[in-house]
């Protein structure tokens, strides 16, 4: 009796050792757990998740494995909140399982072969041992070594460390084994958001209307389903890293803001915060459009705008340019009084007209920077193809100065404008004078409008030509 007793302590010791040596039993968290999901991106390939789930572990010590989480999750951020949970330790397992990295964890250890013969298609089985499955794989079988993978090769198992999905572990610490609902968020790469305009230019060139959509791209290995989605507007601030080797997973309304299904905006500390009014799904490796505001009859104007160069107050040139290009550009003031008055994101409007057979045609693009209310957006389309300008330097002297430091020029210019079109147009002349400046004659009256820049207002009248003349002094 004695002896069965000593051998039934003996076996318990003995499975108590195996289970401690084990180790805390690994539980699964995957999307059927959870619960809700939250994302909100930055314009800097930036975003912050927050996936809540509702998840059971016996009370004590376990391992949580939380899957379909982001690809390019920054692990230093994860946090871990709510329920009874305390964290211990946390690994982010993004080696995930792919025919070459199972080969890449079998170095050193054995595989079966299998030969399938050309003829008969009997099948023969050997074993093989992996020696390297770098740039190709060697297999000892046997007495001799192949290259190459001479059959189909099955492994016994797949090793711990390799996961279908990226997955975040956690040792934890349960302090009940009743269900429990916990808040995963972390910052993340891989996701980003840009605006894109679209406007429509009437025929005069005085109003628009303009469409504004969310163009939102996640490349960071996970989807994310009825996710609530805010955008944040704004050049926040990020600590670079000195090395983060990282992989990454690829495979027209009168009112101005979108409705109930639109965005939502407000401001949030010196950002602008945009909700989507609604959750949306966005796949891995998917770009989705979200309308951003709808805007009718914008007032706008035309501008051509000649922009000349400082330095040629400072030296002898004489012809400066023939045919030089007059830029084209459209401005509209983002105010409510314009049917506007959203502040908006940074992106790129892209404009079109419509032509005599009122067909929709491409006419220029330009990208604005963030753009509060009641400030100008400003938009460079493109060159003038009937209006061009040639300009000359029509005398250039030292006037006095021992130094360059001192010295006093005076020089003249003539800028010839002409206008193949059957209407008047206006081009405004833009030249920056640098140093102290006094404009000594001018053909027509100028505006100086900062300390270096003397502005023209020129009409050029139909199939015809103007000539602005002026001299100036300058002191360096």
């Amino acid at each position: 009796m004695q002896k069965k007793i000593i051998v039934v302590c003996a076996a318990f010791f003995c499975i108590s050792q195996a289970s401690a040596q084990a180790g805390p039993m690994e539980y699964t968290s995957n999307l059927k757990d959870q619960q809700g999901l939250s994302l909100t991106i930055y314009n800097q390939n930036l975003a912050l998740v927050k996936d809540k789930r509702t998840i059971t572990l016996p009370q004590g010590r376990n391992v949580l494995a939380f899957r379909e989480v982001s690809g390019q999750m920054r692990p230093e951020t994860a946090l871990l909140g709510g329920g009874g949970l305390s964290v211990l330790e946390q690994n982010f397992e993004f080696d995930l399982l792919t025919p070459q990295s199972l080969l890449q964890k079998y170095v050193g250890r054995d595989v079966t072969v299998v030969k399938s013969h050309p003829t008969t298609g009997e099948e023969t089985r050997e074993l093989a041992m992996v020696l390297s499955a770098g740039s190709g794989v060697v297999l000892r079988m046997g007495d001799h070594i192949e290259t190459g993978v001479p059959g189909r090769l099955i492994f016994a198992d797949v090793p711990g460390n390799l996961r279908d999905r990226p997955t975040l572990t956690m040792l934890v610490e349960s302090g009940t084994d009743n269900p429990q609902n916990v808040e995963l968020s972390y910052l993340t790469g891989g996701l980003g958001w840009q605006a894109d305009y679209v406007a429509e230019l009437n025929s005069w060139d005085n109003s628009m209307d303009i469409s504004g959509w969310v163009t939102l791209t996640n490349q960071s290995g996970a989807t994310y389903a009825n996710a609530n989605l805010q955008l944040v507007a704004g050049d926040v601030n990020q600590v670079s890293p000195q090395r983060r080797d990282r992989p990454v997973f690829r495979e027209k309304a009168m009112a101005m803001v979108a409705e109930a299904d639109g965005m939502a905006q407000e401001q949030m500390f010196e950002y602008h915060l945009y909700s989507l009014e609604r959750p949306t799904t966005i796949r891995d490796n998917q770009t989705k459009q979200v309308s951003l505001l709808q805007a009718a009859a914008v007032p706008c104007r035309k501008e051509l705008v000649l922009q000349g160069h400082s330095h040629y107050y400072q030296g002898q040139y004489g012809e400066i340019g023939k045919k030089m290009k007059v830029a084209v550009f459209v401005e509209a003031q983002n105010s409510k009084n314009n049917n506007l008055g959203l502040p908006l994101p940074k992106g790129i409007v892209r404009v079109y007209k419509k032509d005599s057979r009122d067909r929709l045609q491409f006419i220029g693009e330009d990208r604005i920077d963030h753009t509060p209310e009641n400030e100008t957006i400003r938009l460079r389309l493109g060159d003038s193809f009937d209006v061009t300008a040639a300009k000359k330097q029509m005398d250039f002297k030292k006037v006095s100065g021992f130094s360059r430091y001192q010295y006093v020029y005076e020089s003249a210019y003539e800028i010839e404008l002409k206008n193949a079109r059957k209407e008047t147009v206006v081009v405004k002349v833009v030249e920056p004078i640098p140093g102290d400046w006094e404009m000594l004659s001018e053909s027509l009256p100028h505006e100086k409008a900062a300390s270096d820049t003397a502005i023209w207002q020129v009409e050029v009248p139909p199939l015809g030509k103007t000539l602005l003349t002026y001299r100036v002094r300058v002191k360096q």
